[in-house]
């Protein structure tokens, strides 16, 4: 036992002795060439130029790089003809380069570094290092030039009248976009890392003394605690910081405008930005949200108020609309007028299938026309979803496998999903659609009834950040329902939120 606990010491003190070792740098240029070369697998995109010194024959500087993520034109310029330069001018020892190799290198940062997975992350992510022989410091100059998509016209979220830019996906660009509507010097930004191995920048943007402290730290503690591989695109984030991991409803906002990523920050809450994708998450995200557009507040309340209650209409009749008809031809034709359930029965006398079925047939073939219309090329999608519908839907009542109202109720639910602003709540829509269905086929309205008091006593026990999801209607806030279902004149509106 004395033995193997003398051992097991030994073995501790000889892996930290290592472990210092291995994250430090060498002093030798061409010892930490060779090792970023093994660690990187001689990778062909990695750049390493050599520069001697004609005073100091051992003296030498190698300039490290990734071909793509760093600027040809400023390493050339800025950092490898100013060190020929120098040396070849100057006759110095070690240390007078290594305190003047800051100031040589004339690019916009130079930081100097003494860790290896400093050093091996500067080369990953873009910038220029800059090693000397005989220093175990490694110069780090600021050289990224990662490929960006061009600033377009938003692909989601069109307005009629507004701003028509649009987030990319490379973060510093979408932190400029916003930056260049808030110029104010309380704007906050609060950079991560997340990722084991892609290690993808996030960016935590928020107004200091506008934003809830306690919701900051919480949106930080959360996004510093997710332990996952790689981030490729901004629902990994959502999903592994929301308070509620099985519910149907987003509980974060996402947006690729900037104009509506601003107006949020001024309300007081927090963006975070993801490296790699044009969509901002937006936290806490209330109900009420998803029914606003940018556009509301570009246009006359009266008309804007009009249309975000046509939003709130279109939301129910969307996801009501199938399944309350089929309650009825079901289960309650007493309530339909006589003259109405005539004609429908008159229309479904050569139907040989039950209205369920009749339902799920046509709602199925419309889904599968929505999604095959977003993945064919441009070009012909759009075209073959709507000839598609058109064809079907005339097709199947010639045919008589389904009534002419069938196809009616199904397009009016499926236009209706189409007036939201997020598409976030029109999957939710398309969900709880199906649901419907099936309980009202063979409950009828009592199933509806049931379904939607589980459904809004689901919704009312969730939370965004531990903010309840159904603020400011429940729990009643009377100042905050200037801008719920109806949005009141801007004058009225323009007063920082209350953090209460």
């Amino acid at each position: 036992m004395r033995i193997g606990r003398f051992h097991k010491k030994s073995e501790e003190k000889t892996t930290t002795n290592n472990h210092i070792k291995v994250n430090t740098l060498s002093d030798v240029v061409n010892e930490n060439v060779v090792r970023l070369m093994n660690e990187l697998g001689h990778s062909s995109d990695l750049s390493i130029r050599m520069i001697e010194s004609p005073h100091h024959k051992p003296v030498q500087a190698a300039v490290i790089h990734l071909d793509g993520l760093a600027d040809g034109n400023i390493i050339n310029e800025n950092i490898v003809v100013p060190l020929i330069q120098w040396f070849k001018e100057n006759n110095q020892t070690l240390i007078e380069m290594e305190e003047r190799a800051s100031h040589i290198l004339t690019v916009s940062q130079v930081t100097v570094k003494e860790s290896w997975q400093e050093f091996i992350s500067a080369v990953l992510t873009g910038d220029t290092v800059v090693l000397l022989n005989g220093s175990t410091k490694a110069f780090i100059a600021s050289t990224k030039s990662q490929p960006s998509r061009a600033i377009t016209e938003p692909t989601s979220q069109t307005v009629i009248r507004g701003p028509k830019d649009s987030f990319t996906e490379n973060l510093r660009t979408n932190t400029s976009l916003i930056r260049a509507r808030v110029q104010n010097p309380d704007v906050r930004l609060v950079s991560l890392k997340v990722g084991s191995i892609t290690q993808t920048d996030i960016a935590v943007m928020y107004i200091q003394g506008i934003a809830d402290d306690s919701i900051v730290e919480e949106v930080k503690k959360r996004v510093q605690g997710i332990d996952i591989d790689g981030v490729l695109e901004s629902n990994y984030i959502e999903e592994l910081i929301q308070d509620d991991g099985l519910t149907i409803f987003p509980l974060l906002l996402n947006t690729e405008r900037p104009d509506a990523v601003v107006g949020n920050l001024l309300e007081g809450r927090i963006a975070i930005i993801i490296q790699g994708t044009p969509f901002v998450l937006i936290v806490p995200a209330l109900f009420s949200q998803f029914f606003q557009s940018p556009e509301d507040y570009y246009q006359n309340q009266y008309i804007s108020s009009f249309l975000r209650m046509l939003r709130f209409a279109a939301f129910f009749l969307s996801m009501y609309a199938s399944s309350i008809y089929l309650a009825l031809i079901t289960h309650h034709q007493g309530l339909i007028p006589t003259t109405l359930i005539v004609s429908l029965m008159a229309q479904r006398e050569n139907v040989p299938f039950p209205g369920i079925v009749e339902i799920l047939v046509m709602e199925t073939a419309f889904e599968i026309l929505r999604e095959a219309g977003i993945r064919m090329p441009r070009a012909i999608g759009p075209a073959v979803s709507i000839v598609g519908a058109l064809i079907l839907g005339q097709a199947a009542v010639e045919a008589g496998f389904v009534g002419a109202a069938v196809v009616i109720i199904v397009a009016i639910s499926a236009i209706s999903s189409f007036t939201l602003p997020n598409t976030s709540l029109v999957n939710v829509t398309r969900g709880i659609r199906f649901m419907l269905i099936f309980i009202s086929a063979f409950i009828g309205l009592y199933g509806i009834l049931l379904f939607t008091l589980c459904i809004w006593l689901h919704m009312s026990s969730l939370r965004s950040i531990g903010v309840p999801y159904f603020a400011p209607f429940a729990p009643f806030r009377f100042k905050e329902q200037k801008d719920g279902f109806f949005r009141f004149p801007l004058p009225s509106l323009l007063k920082k939120p209350s953090r209460k």
